[in-house]
């Protein structure tokens, strides 16, 4: 049996447990639905979805699944300021399934500096630009991608990472490509 309780400033509070929704028949039709919901000020979330701000539960993985799906992820406190800032920084960069401002690596940094971006980034491959020295977010002509599967065997530390990285049949797109169309060659290629 469900209680009632009034919280201090009179509101109704409820547990899951005290809801239960019935499946029925609706007039409304799905696409005539608006579920969007305001959570503060004028930022609106187009579905009623936060993740809780748990250390198990929501990093910069998580949230920017939840943005994605028109949610918010609450990138939760048990990080250092500077952990936790860094979190946020990877959610941000995250646009619609492409990364702008990405972290590159020349191709005369070693493969040491590019397992360490690896892992302070957690990112699986770094474009390789000229002039993108050991790291960071340097623009350049593209020469090649380093990813996982290029380092995957790769055990001397001081090799470079022109020795190491993915130079052939590149598939670029321009900045301004459709969404759809960056969907489609992924998938092609």
């Amino acid at each position: 049996m469900a209680k009632i309780i009034e919280t201090s400033t009179g509101a109704l509070a409820l547990t899951f447990d005290d809801v239960l929704l019935q499946p029925g028949h609706s007039e409304v039709m799905p696409g005539e639905t608006d579920i969007r919901t305001r959570i503060a000020g004028d930022i609106d979330l187009n579905v009623p979805i936060l993740s809780a701000a748990m250390d198990t539960v929501t990093e910069a993985r998580l949230a920017i699944a939840m943005a994605q799906a028109g949610g918010i992820g609450v990138i939760h406190r048990n990080f250092s300021p500077a952990e936790q800032a860094e979190q946020v920084r990877q959610v941000k960069k995250f646009e619609s399934g492409m990364v702008v401002n990405p972290v590159t690596i020349g191709p005369d940094a070693t493969l040491a500096d590019a397992l360490g971006l690896m892992r302070t980034y957690s990112i699986s491959g770094i474009p390789v630009v000229e002039n993108g020295g050991a790291g960071g977010h340097k623009v350049g002509r593209l020469v090649g991608i380093l990813t996982n599967r290029d380092v995957r065997f790769a055990s001397d530390p001081a090799q470079k990472v022109y020795e190491l990285m993915t130079r052939e049949n590149l598939i670029t797109v321009k900045e301004n490509v459709d969404q759809d169309e960056a969907k489609r060659l992924l998938h092609q290629h």
